[in-house]
């Protein structure tokens, strides 16, 4: 009996659930959206879908190649400008850009996407401008813009999202990366604590194929901060350390086509050192379809009700999220 009338409320929540998010905002084509980060990856992804839904979509991308690439992929409604999210003279001249564009209306929506995981490794390899470097882009910038657009977001009754990640809740590997997450995680929450009239949900992507991940990069990375250590340091790891798997060599740089399966178990060969081993795992794990984290956000963004917090990606859904708590 018990067990039947939980069965029968959990499915009358869930079924309520999907109504709710079933719901969009109104009066879509005439709302502005800016999101960061545009040149690729979720936010070039991003812009392309709500370009597509008929959204003016603000895109700021850091290069005039990046912006040149997505107008020409996209309507004209969409506008691009060039963003620095480290430079406070460039976030000013963006927020000034923004507000001629949307005048009374103001921002719908503000997506800070920008992001970088360069340079990662152990913490007692990198010096403290290799955490700067990457604080200064997701967690110092995320924040310096969303306080330069917030008044045009507020006007408009908007919202905010910020792009976390699984890494905001479990750190696996040492560098900036980790800390930036935890720091946009508890930037949002007092954010929406404190900006009323705004919402401000959170995206969490599990591993998706992008730039960011890209073993060859890692390894060659990971090499170069090798060599700057000093010889204390050094000793204290494998001489092998940085010997690397076949995978590297196999894997052309930049490709987001799936290894075969046979290049993923050379990556993992006892003989590959534990760096290569975890990069070539986390690229192999992680999806090929970076479009599932663009569609999460627009529909953060779109929805009448979202979500506060919402995972993209089933590894994060199901495995790391919950490992998390």
């Amino acid at each position: 009996m018990w067990l039947y009338l939980a069965a029968v409320l959990a499915g009358l929540y869930l079924l309520r659930r999907w109504h709710r998010e079933r719901q969009m905002e109104p009066g879509l084509s005439e709302k502005y959206v800016l999101i960061t980060g545009c040149d690729s990856g979720f936010g070039n992804l991003l812009a392309r879908q709500l370009d597509a839904r008929g959204l003016r979509v603000l895109a700021a991308c850091l290069t005039d190649t990046g912006a040149a690439q997505l107008r020409a992929a996209t309507s004209s409604r969409l506008q691009t400008v060039l963003l620095d999210v480290t430079s406070s003279q460039s976030i000013a001249a963006a927020a000034a850009w923004v507000q001629e564009r949307v005048g009374d209306q103001g921002l719908w929506g503000l997506v800070n996407n920008a992001g970088t995981t360069i340079p990662s490794a152990p913490n007692e390899w990198l010096t403290k401008d290799d955490f700067v470097k990457v604080l200064d882009v997701n967690l110092v910038g995320l924040i310096e813009v969303t306080l330069s657009l917030l008044p045009l977001v507020r006007r408009a009754q908007g919202r905010v999202v910020n792009v976390s990640s699984v890494m905001g809740r479990s750190s696996f590997f040492g560098g900036g990366y980790c800390i930036s997450k935890y720091g946009v995680e508890a930037h949002s929450a007092l954010l929406h604590t404190h900006s009323f009239g705004v919402q401000v949900p959170i995206i969490k992507p599990g591993g998706f194929w992008t730039g960011m991940i890209d073993p060859t990069t890692v390894v060659k990375d990971f090499r170069y901060l090798w060599e700057q250590l000093p010889v204390e340091i050094q000793a204290n790891y494998s001489h092998h350390y940085l010997e690397t798997c076949e995978y590297v060599s196999l894997w052309p740089q930049q490709s987001l086509v799936a290894p075969a399966p046979s290049a993923c178990r050379a990556g993992v060969t006892p003989s590959a050192h534990p760096v290569a081993k975890s990069s070539v795992l986390l690229h192999c794990l992680s999806s090929s379809h970076p479009s599932h984290v663009a569609g999460v956000a627009a529909h953060t963004l779109l929805a009448r009700f979202p979500r506060s917090y919402d995972a993209a990606g089933w590894d994060a859904r199901l495995a790391l999220l919950p490992l998390s708590y």
